[in-house]
């Protein structure tokens, strides 16, 4: 089963995440399939970066997302640009 999940990155007590899809069984930190986008909570206010492409692509062929990813997706929208 794949999921949807933070990998951890950055110093210690200086932490920076990867969205990644993996397999569910792996560890946090281990192989994943693909990088869908970061997350620094290090920043005010956080910076949030997705490729919502993706996320919806990987969600559509039964990846779960975590509780986390669940609302950093749901709280950070795709928004797209103004057409001119």
């Amino acid at each position: 089963m794949l999921a949807i999940s933070l990998m951890r990155m950055g110093a210690k007590g200086k932490p920076f995440y990867r969205l990644v899809v993996k397999e569910k069984r792996s560890k946090r930190d281990g192989k994943y399939l693909e990088n869908l986008g970061t997350y620094n909570p290090m920043l005010n206010p956080a910076e949030v970066k997705l490729n919502h492409d993706r996320i919806q692509y990987w969600i559509g062929v039964g990846a779960q997302p975590t509780e986390t990813v669940a609302s950093l997706i749901k709280h950070n929208p795709f928004v797209e640009a103004a057409a001119e």
